[in-house]
Order: structure tokens, then C-alpha cells, then sequence
């Protein structure tokens, strides 16, 4: 798949739209089921920034956003996720200090062909039950942008695991889905694998330009709160009308 990815894309087709398929039905066979609240806008390009809980995110994203991962680099050595990371066509970013603004060219690269990034802001994974602050440092592309063509789009998302085969999922069986701290990954994944159903609820929150806020760090702090409220509001089956 990853050859067929690259033949496709050294002809000029967009390859969006077969990299959410194959997101979604690799979704489903890992048995999540994806309940979707709220709409994704239509602007292009636009930044997409949602909590991280696991490597499910990957798919669950990728089956609802036309969109490209951004990522950081380890992820392309990591067995399995690395082939997948490649047919998903990430940009990888090196998250030491000194090599962010290279991060920043290929990502404002991608977004000058019109694409949607998908982002992962806390920069890192949680047990599912909170949200941690955004790091502002990636919003500078939607800042820079701003200054050359229309307004940025961003728009915040929340990803919360809401129930195990049919019941609500509690505190205690959330990390069996998270993916976390000094979690080694094949054995989470083979165990995570045996629970059985999963529901994952998505909300696409409203929409956002980066030009409304002072600066990247509002940016940031609004779209966590944002997705922070989200999830909660998930956890405890509470949804707006």
C-alpha cells in the first residue's frame, strides 16, 4: 500500500481520500466505532488540533479528516505504526529545539497546497481522563500564514473513549486503551486488541481564525479549553442539543 500511495502521488492525484478509507476500515476491523458530533469545515487549509489519548487516535482521525498527520519522527521507526505513518504520508517533525522551524517549512508547505494538518498538540499521549496543555510552538504556522494570505482556519477537536463493548467505559479500563508513559507498545496493542468493541466519540468543535487572538499562546490555551470541555462533556455523556 505504501508503493501504491507514492505511484498515486508522483502522478499528481490527491491520495486524501484513499488514506481515509483505508483509515476507516482498518478502524473498524480493530473494532472502534466512531460516533461523530459536530461538522468538520470545509476551509482549506486548515489546522485540525485534537487531544492525543492512544495510537487508535491515528485511526480514528484518518478516518473522518481529509487530512495529513503531523508527527514526530520516532513514530517512523516504531514496528507497525512506521508503515502505517507512511501510507498516512506524515510529516515528521524533530521536536528538538533547533530543528523547529524546519518542522515549520515543511508543514507551511503542505498547507500552501491547500491541505488540512492534523495535529496533536499536547505533544504527547494521556490516560484519557484529562487533556494537558497545547503547545503553542506548532500554531506559529497558522500565525505566519495568517500574514500571507487570507486568515488561518483552526479548528479544535476532542477524542474521548466512551464505552467498552456497549457499556460505559470507567477510570479504570480507560489505560487498557491509552497508550501512556513508559507503556511498552506491542504488548498494549495485542492486549488492547482482545478487549472488543470500542466507541470513540469525535466533536468538531466550532471553527476559529488565527487572526481573533493576540497570539499563537491564545490560540493554543482557546483551542485546549475548547477540547478540554469536549471531552468531559463525552466522559459524562453530556452533549450540547
Amino acid at each position: 500500500m505504501v508503493s501504491l500511495g507514492a505511484g498515486l502521488n508522483t502522478v499528481g492525484i490527491d491520495t486524501t481520500r484513499l488514506r481515509r478509507w483505508y483509515f476507516g476500515a482498518a478502524g473498524r476491523l480493530l473494532g472502534l466505532r466512531v460516533i461523530v458530533r459536530g461538522r468538520l469545515s470545509d476551509a482549506r487549509p486548515k489546522l485540525v488540533v485534537a487531544n492525543h489519548i492512544s495510537y487508535f487516535d491515528i485511526f480514528v482521525l484518518g478516518g473522518t479528516v481529509h487530512g495529513t498527520f503531523v508527527g514526530k519522527s520516532e513514530i517512523a521507526s516504531w514496528p507497525l505504526f512506521g508503515l502505517f505513518s507512511r501510507v498516512a504520508e506524515v510529516v515528521f517533525i524533530d521536536r528538538r529545539r533547533t530543528a523547529t522551524h524546519h518542522a515549520r517549512d515543511r508543514m507551511r508547505r503542505r498547507m500552501e497546497r491547500g491541505h488540512t494538518l492534523i495535529l496533536f498538540p499536547e505533544s504527547t499521549s494521556n490516560d484519557g481522563n484529562h487533556v494537558r496543555p497545547f503547545k503553542s510552538a506548532l500554531f506559529t504556522v497558522a500565525e505566519q500564514a495568517a500574514g500571507n494570505r487570507e486568515p488561518m482556519t483552526v479548528q479544535p477537536v476532542s477524542v474521548a473513549y466512551t464505552r467498552l463493548n456497549g457499556m460505559p467505559m470507567g477510570v479504570g479500563w480507560r489505560p487498557f486503551v491509552a497508550w501512556y508513559g513508559d507503556m511498552d507498545l506491542m504488548p498494549h496493542v495485542w492486549q488492547a486488541l482482545r478487549l472488543g468493541k470500542v466507541t470513540v466519540e469525535v466533536t468538531f468543535h466550532e471553527p476559529v481564525t488565527s487572526t481573533a487572538f493576540a497570539d499563537r499562546k491564545a490560540l493554543a490555551r482557546h483551542c485546549q479549553l475548547v477540547t478540554k470541555h469536549g471531552v468531559a462533556r463525552s466522559l459524562m455523556g453530556r452533549h450540547a442539543a
